[in-house]
């Protein structure tokens, strides 16, 4: 991509973001609360793009000064330290260049929303409900890292630990686009805390993530949801078992059920399983997204296929394996105490190098 490519492109976006600047300053714009939100996110992605802009129209003045001064400057020392920044400056534009390349590639829209994520034992039998346990304080040990906040919303405890199933809610900096490429199958190979012969088993358990739809992304009406209340069980004090404060909700022409039970307020408990079953039917949409996606090229995140495994954990080796990179790190302890960064970083590296070979060939 030439310079005049790049800086006509990034024109279009720094006029586009200008205009989008005016509309919302616009009172009738301002009156449309759905419009005047989208407007906003708009806004808002496009920033690093304009910044980039105007990083990248300064470098290439610069160029232009060093350039000059080479061509007509007769002292010899000055000639070399302009030289010498030409180098420095066009190193720099190189790598703003690719920065800005991966900028322009259309966004993800759902990369900046929270996430509900879930995670369910699977294969395994108890071990796999122990598994599940591991996995869901690898990721809320991660969310205390990154400055995340989640909220259980339900479980089911295995019978002797973790969990067979656990619905959360995670709120925070473009959350969804960190923790999609955690969806998929998870394995676990160890000795089971049930095994008394000392025999390696491989137990799994899935992980399905979804970006977290927001009042305006879907319309739901109430006479479509039947509302049911029920008894909490589990931990959670006295009220558990006495009052009536959890909540059922079964999208009638979806079939589609949710519950929440975490709180002891009927009414929050209402709102909580509102806002996910929302999710899950703004989810139907968006997963045709992920599937036309994975049909045009290869990408890191799993398109919700349970029989996909993604990453493998062999704790008598010390290693984890992503199957999607062909990555192996021998830090096992560190991962599973929240430290997946690495892992992130590599998958959307990966992602990113897709994108760009698909854009390139488009």
């Amino acid at each position: 991509m030439s310079d005049n490519t790049i800086t006509r492109k990034l024109e279009g976006v720094r006029q586009k973001f200008e205009e989008i600047g005016q509309k919302i300053t616009d009172p009738a714009v301002m009156a449309d609360m759905k419009k005047f939100v989208s407007l906003n996110k708009e806004y808002k992605a496009l920033e690093p793009l304009v910044a980039a802009y105007e990083k990248y129209k300064n470098i290439l003045s610069n160029i232009e000064s060093s350039r000059q001064i080479l061509s007509s400057e007769k002292d010899e020392e000055l000639r070399e330290m302009a030289k010498e920044e030409l180098d420095a400056l066009t190193q720099e534009q190189e790598k703003l260049e690719e920065e800005i390349k991966l900028l322009l590639l259309p966004a993800d829209p759902e990369d900046s929303k929270n996430a509900v994520m879930e995670i369910r034992a699977g294969t395994g039998g108890d071990e796999a409900s122990i598994f599940a346990g591991d996995l869901f304080r690898m990721y809320t040990k991660f969310f205390e890292r990154k400055g995340w906040k989640y909220e259980v919303t339900s479980s089911s405890e295995g019978t002797v630990g973790g969990y067979k199933e656990i619905v959360m809610s995670v709120t925070g900096n473009g959350v969804y686009g960190i923790l999609k490429y955690e969806s998929g199958v998870h394995r676990v190979q160890r000795v089971p805390q049930t095994e008394t012969q000392g025999r390696i088993h491989t137990s799994a358990a899935t992980v399905a993530v979804l970006p977290e739809a927001e009042e305006f992304d879907i319309d739901l009406k109430m006479e479509d949801i039947r509302k049911d209340i029920f008894c909490s069980s589990g931990p959670g004090g006295q009220s558990v078992n006495t009052t009536y404060s959890a909540i059922r909700l079964t999208h009638i022409p979806s079939g589609i059920v949710v519950q929440c039970q975490d709180q002891k307020s009927q009414l929050k408990n209402f709102d909580k399983a509102l806002a996910e079953l929302r999710t899950r039917l703004y989810n139907l949409e968006y997963q045709k997204y992920l599937d036309n996606l994975s049909s045009k090229r290869k990408t890191m995140v799993s398109t919700g296929d349970r029989s996909a495994k993604i990453r493998t954990y062999n704790y008598p080796q010390g290693r984890v394996t992503d199957h999607r990179i062909n990555l192996t790190l021998y830090n096992l302890s560190a991962i599973m105490d929240g430290d997946i960064q690495e892992l992130i970083d590599k998958l959307q590296l990966a992602e990113n190098a897709e994108r760009l070979k698909a854009e390139s060939t488009d």
